[in-house]
């Protein structure tokens, strides 16, 4: 069956063959073929599946700025299969290419007529070394059942996305350039996709949360969207901010045999090796075993008359109020890191770093100075507070480990951002503590799940084939993807997450967030406002031993 129509000058060729259905969308880069699929209630959307939004990296453009895509007219671009994620250390390296700058798009209605949806952009997690926006790990069938446009995509990762010299040929924030570069396709091409460009929500996780603190303070990022939720990162916390972080491309010239300078010469010859050199090197590249999470950093470019992502400290944008202001949420979940801190005592040599040489590793894996008396004073503070004074041993120190890995990657970066942001725009803010029967981890002892781990809230937002089940309404899980989805939707409609009418978010009365009260909406099985804070006690000592004057670098 051939169907063809015209709408608004969109050429939509919808053709039936067998079992699948798709449909081509004409753009000014040229057509874009998308396949028909269904959300967990069986209702039909389009998905347009890895979209190059800019030019390969590879090559001479490889460590540079992103370059728009060039149009591909007058052939069809085959947007029906899943695109390649961006290179990392992964099982099946089939799976990954240079060629990664992609994304998807996903919709319900492609009839403009009908009036154009609120787009959610959502940033992937993993550390700014890994992960991907590709629907094999973040399938849109639940928020498809919402009115929007969803938007998933991928960044540039590791050396290849954020190799920072200090000098124009690695200026750094190469990833976060991407995805500059995808938001202005967005506000280029999403209304032909029945996305309305006036109302585009980010949302975040982790890196992908991190990222977006930082486009709301990045002046290349202004105008590109208008509201902001930020899951379980933000950029501003413990660690300072430099303009390069030569040390660490200097190790990476090492392990690929490049010299170490001049710089041209280095960067000339990591430009030569493989795609796979960089994979195959991706684990020697951190202090140990993976850590610090955060090894690669934005950077605040020095000026060589390019188009610069961070211009200053983020602190001292920040400070000034020279932000993005945009409505936000944001929040965290109760246990986050908990479960690094029980792979890294459960293991005789990383548990020997810490109980034994706890001063020398902690500020490594924690992002603070290290080695110098004030570093020993704050890992003393920190020891002091979370083990008092007891041996670090498996499995005594687990909890107040857990809680050291939490404070230290994630919530005090929250709860640092949701202090000095509060001040300039409105903020809802939130705990998640629903206890699945999935999570991202389980005691390999019980096979138990403990609560609420970084990441879990993403298995109610999308369906994530590769850890469990598509949801139904008979699933337990099926009221919390139902709360999420729903509030995420209201927000991107309106900037306010309450709905009075709706069955599922009638009880709920979520309050902006207020310095004074410091109210919250704890997510479990059921919906509560609370107040005095998230780990006020735990966050009384970070905010101590780290005062923001402290943590604003000379940039």
């Amino acid at each position: 069956m051939l169907v063809i129509s015209f709408v608004f000058g969109i050429l939509l060729i919808t053709v039936c063959n067998g079992t699948e259905t798709t449909i081509n969308v004409d753009t000014s880069l040229g057509a874009i073929k998308g396949l028909q699929m269904e959300t967990r209630f069986g209702h039909k959307f389009w998905s347009f599946r890895g979209i190059r939004y800019a030019e390969a990296p590879v090559g001479e453009l490889r460590f540079q700025s992103p370059q728009p895509i060039s149009a591909w007219r007058p052939s069809i671009y085959d947007a029906t299969l899943y695109g390649p994620l961006c290179p990392q250390e992964i099982e099946n390296r089939s799976w990954i290419s240079e060629d990664c700058l992609r994304l998807n798009v996903y919709t319900k209605s492609l009839n403009v007529t009908s009036g154009l949806k609120p787009v959610i952009v959502y940033f992937h997690p993993g550390g700014f070394y890994a992960g991907t926006g590709m629907n094999r790990y973040f399938g849109a069938e639940y928020f498809m059942e919402r009115d929007i446009v969803l938007v998933t995509l991928n960044y540039r990762l590791a050396t290849l996305g954020f190799l920072a010299t200090g000098t124009k040929e690695a200026v750094g924030n190469m990833g976060l350039k991407d995805q500059v570069t995808a938001l202005r396709w967005i506000q280029t091409h999403i209304e032909k996709f029945g996305g309305d460009p006036k109302s585009v929500t980010l949302m975040g996780y982790s890196a992908g949360s991190f990222s977006i603190g930082l486009h709301m303070i990045s002046p290349m990022s202004r105008g590109l969207f208008h509201k902001a939720i930020m899951q379980s990162a933000s950029p501003l916390a413990q660690f300072r901010y430099e303009h390069h972080q030569k040390q660490l491309a200097e190790k990476q010239a090492k392990l690929l045999k490049c010299p170490l300078g001049p710089v041209q010469d280095m960067i000339k010859c990591l430009k030569n090796k493989s795609m796979e050199d960089f994979v195959n090197t991706t684990q020697d590249m951190f202090y140990f075993n993976w850590n610090p999470v955060y090894n690669w950093l934005p950077v605040v470019e020095p000026d060589f008359g390019q188009e610069r992502f961070l211009i200053e400290d983020p602190y001292k944008t920040m400070m000034s109020g020279n932000i993005y202001k945009v409505p936000i949420i944001m929040g965290v979940t109760q246990y986050e890191f908990h479960y690094l801190a029980y792979y890294t005592l459960r293991n005789e040599t990383t548990r020997a770093l810490f109980s034994q040489q706890f001063d020398k590793n902690t500020p490594h894996y924690f992002l603070y100075e290290a080695d110098t008396p004030k570093s020993l004073s704050i890992s003393k503070a920190l020891r002091d507070f979370y083990f008092k004074n007891n041996s670090i041993a498996y499995p005594q120190s687990v909890e107040p480990f857990g809680e050291l890995y939490s404070d230290g990657l994630i919530i005090f970066a929250y709860h640092r951002f949701l202090q000095m942001v509060s001040k300039h725009t409105s903020v809802y803010t939130y705990l998640f503590t629903y206890k699945g029967r999935y999570s991202h981890f389980k005691n390999p002892d019980t096979n138990q799940t403990l609560g609420a781990m970084h990441h879990d809230e993403l298995l109610y937002l999308f369906y994530v084939p590769l850890m469990t089940p598509m949801f139904g309404k008979t699933d337990p899980e099926n009221a919390t993807i139902e709360r999420l989805t729903r509030m995420w939707y209201e927000f991107a409609q309106k900037s306010n997450p309450n709905n009075p009418s709706d069955e599922y978010l009638s009880k709920l009365n979520w309050p902006l967030y207020d310095e004074k009260t410091k109210t919250y909406l704890e997510i479990g099985n059921d919906m509560n406002v609370k107040s005095d804070g998230i780990y006020p006690e735990r966050m009384q000592l970070w905010d101590r031993i780290f005062p923001s004057n402290d943590v604003m670098g000379k940039c």
